[in-house]
């Protein structure tokens, strides 16, 4: 089997499906639990630092790890690294066959902290029949040296190990999301996957054909890629989410526009401005074209009275807040406590030359929904995520995207990735 260490809602799982494999979760969060049953994901609803290893012992193929990443992480109190020391201790001595986490976790600021020393009490136990045969993990960057360790450890074992920082945007992720991951094998020589994607696209030479540009959030969503005007929605309007930040009627302008395929969401006066972008003949056939060049989009105007906007992704509310374009890979999504601030925001567009003119038409901020958060996770449209709207942003923030995992695991499992087979918008 493959066994899948703090499973989440199933990115990796979601990864596995598509690639023709199935997982098992360990996943204690309820919510998780039911998006992955709704999912169709096998799930044991246990706590990972408690569950023992035996029933696996022998039976294992691979071993995937997403310890929780909230002690560790830059949108908490990051007070995992404080604890660092302790949990390189817990992994030094769990390696050794010695179980001291009590008293480490004693001693713990955060009790998260030492979760990311659970899957070396796994590794240790399922090393003694030679498991198992390779082993992908993730988490926040700042947990690098932790993976060095483990990448010691491992390599003492018998393993091929590489461990560093990948970003997911280098992969077709329409996010810069940077995990630091490791992998190892016993089979094989344990090397990143090869980056399908660069921030500027790159000509095709003699060695092969060039990196695409990174995929972009409007070309996840399906947002602004035809080849006529789009629609004008009213002022406001945009994706929901949260109580109604502008009228219903342009609630139902927007609504009726979605569902037809060719909404944007834009002020009157607003434009947006898109790169070509290609993806594999499979995806265009299913969706269809979504490259649009500047020829493609309404022309800009530029009066005293009138403003021309573009709307943005702003990660949540705090001054220094990452705020990205449409026509860029949004920030890495989190969110936890701040799962209502993030937000589609309109900016000025600055002509020029002339007058920006009266800014007091600014459409309101409009809330991210969680469909749109999983679909720029790269999980499909119809994900059946559980729980309310806190309960589902969370999981999806905490999840691996399934585009970024089925690049990881390709390779371990013997088979080719086509990263058309991992839709988006729908």
């Amino acid at each position: 089997m493959i066994l899948d260490l703090f499973a989440g809602p199933g990115g990796w799982s979601s990864a596995l499906g598509v690639l023709g494999v199935r997982d098992v979760g360990l996943e204690w969060d309820e919510w998780a639990c039911k998006t992955r049953a709704a999912a169709g994901q096998l799930t044991v609803r246990t706590d990972v630092a408690r569950y023992p290893v035996g029933p696996f012992v022998g039976r294992t193929r691979g071993l995937i790890a997403s310890p929780p990443c909230q002690a560790w992480s830059m949108a908490g109190k990051r007070l995992g690294l404080v604890d660092q020391p302790l949990v390189h201790a817990a992994v030094e001595d769990l390696a050794a066959g010695r179980d001291t986490r009590k008293r480490l976790l004693a001693a713990c600021r955060d009790e998260r902290s030492l979760l990311a020393a659970e899957p070396m009490r796994y590794l240790h136990a399922l090393n003694t029949v030679g498991e198992p045969e390779w082993v992908a993990m993730e988490e926040v960057p700042d947990v690098l040296p932790l993976w060095k360790q483990y990448a010691a450890i491992l390599r003492g074992w018998g393993f091929s190990v590489w461990c560093g920082i990948l970003n997911a945007a280098d992969f077709g992720v329409p996010q810069t999301r940077r995990r630091a991951t490791l992998l190892a094998s016993r089979v094989r020589t344990a090397q990143p996957p090869a980056s399908t994607h660069a921030k500027i696209a790159e000509p095709d030479s003699l060695f092969g054909p060039g990196r695409a540009r990174w995929v972009s959030m409007a070309e996840a969503l399906g947002w602004g890629a035809t080849d006529r005007p789009v629609p004008t929605v009213c002022a406001g309007g945009g994706p929901g989410g949260g109580p109604e930040p502008f009228p219903s009627g342009s609630r139902q302008a927007l609504a009726a526009a979605r569902d037809r395929g060719d909404w944007l969401p834009q002020h009157p006066a607003a434009h947006v401005v898109l790169e070509p972008h290609t993806r594999g003949a499979g995806w265009t056939a299913r969706h269809g074209s979504r490259a649009a060049t500047a020829a493609d989009m309404p022309a800009p105007a530029f009066t005293g009275k009138a403003a021309s906007w573009r709307w943005s992704l702003r990660s949540n509310s705090q001054a220094n807040a990452t705020v990205r374009t449409l026509s860029e890979p949004a920030g890495t999504l989190f969110f936890g406590h701040r799962a209502n601030e993030c937000t589609w925001v309109a900016e000025p567009v600055v002509p020029q030359s002339g007058p920006l003119g009266d800014q007091g038409d600014r459409p309101d901020p409009i809330r991210i929904t969680a469909r749109e958060a999983g679909i720029l996770q790269t999980f499909p449209a119809d994900y059946p995520w559980a729980g309310n709207k806190g309960q589902q942003f969370s999981q999806i923030g905490n999840a691996v995207p399934p585009l970024l995992a089925g690049h990881l695991l390709a390779p371990h499992l013997g088979v080719r990735l086509d990263p058309d087979d991992f839709t988006l918008a729908a």
